[in-house]
């Protein structure tokens, strides 16, 4: 293969690339989010500077069912978004990610950075209950459990739906850590992304509860739940475009003279 053919392909393994090229679209992506209070010390400790709590004390569990993806296929994932602030912009940092699929796992990280790891994550309609689930390593590490499209929240190309759509596309951040062939980091950044061409489909309001079990390599529960404040429920279309650096933590030590 000519270094010009390698230079084109979109990931590895070269033979039979993991991902393609983006921007990726997800059709009927569909969201189970329980919003909670919980412990300011956890929170703190969970996010990187320079990135800020919030200051709201809230936690943002997420339960996302993909059944349709360009590139990725048919998945589900589960995991930590925590509210914080960057230089006075509101932004939410993925803090935990745990999915059940291969190419999205690999170009999660590889790509934008997101803390994915290989885990059961469910979610599905279970009478009148949407129900959410994240089983790790055999042992049930989180249950989220919401009323079934209690209170509408849109009608469809409404102003509400617009309201929602803004609300999909605030700034993401996450912690992108990848080390070099002789294990220290070659990159050490937060990445930025924003969804786009985003359509809502349906969005549902209710009643929630979420439950959080200790586990070693799955720590939800590092984030206690202190108080559940309110579940929500979207189904939408949306593209996910590649990111940009927003902080260099190499590029900073390396401009001050001090070492990672």
């Amino acid at each position: 293969m000519k270094i010009a053919e390698i230079l084109k392909q979109p990931s590895m393994p070269i033979a039979s690339p993991s991902y393609p090229h983006g921007p990726y679209r997800f059709v009927n992506r569909e969201y189970l989010i329980i919003t909670y209070e919980s412990d300011p010390e956890a929170i703190r400790e969970a996010v990187p500077e320079p990135l800020e709590p919030d200051g709201s004390n809230t936690v943002c569990y997420e339960f996302i069912r993909m059944p349709d993806s360009s590139g990725f296929g048919d998945y589900t994932e589960s995991g930590v978004v925590i509210p914080c602030a960057y230089r006075g912009e509101a932004v939410n940092f993925t803090a935990q990610m745990y999915l059940d699929c291969d190419p999205p796992l690999a170009g999660g990280r590889e790509i934008w950075g997101f803390p994915k790891k290989y885990a059961n994550p469910a979610l599905h309609v279970a009478g009148d209950t949407l129900t959410g689930t994240l089983d790790y390593a055999g042992q049930r590490v989180a249950l989220g459990t919401m009323g079934y499209k209690h209170e509408n929240l849109i009608e469809p190309g409404g102003r509400d739906a617009v309201a929602i759509a803004e609300k999909l596309s605030k700034s993401q951040v996450n912690l992108k850590l990848v080390p070099d062939v002789d294990g220290t980091l070659a990159i050490a950044q937060l990445v930025v992304y924003k969804l786009f061409s985003i359509e809502i489909k349906g969005a549902w309001r209710g009643p929630a509860r979420l439950h959080l079990v200790p586990h070693v390599n799955a720590p939800v529960a590092d984030l206690p739940v202190r108080k559940v404040i309110n579940g929500t429920h979207y189904i939408a279309d949306l593209t996910l475009p590649y990111g940009s650096v927003l902080y260099d933590y190499l590029a900073r030590n390396r401009s001050s003279g001090t070492l990672a």
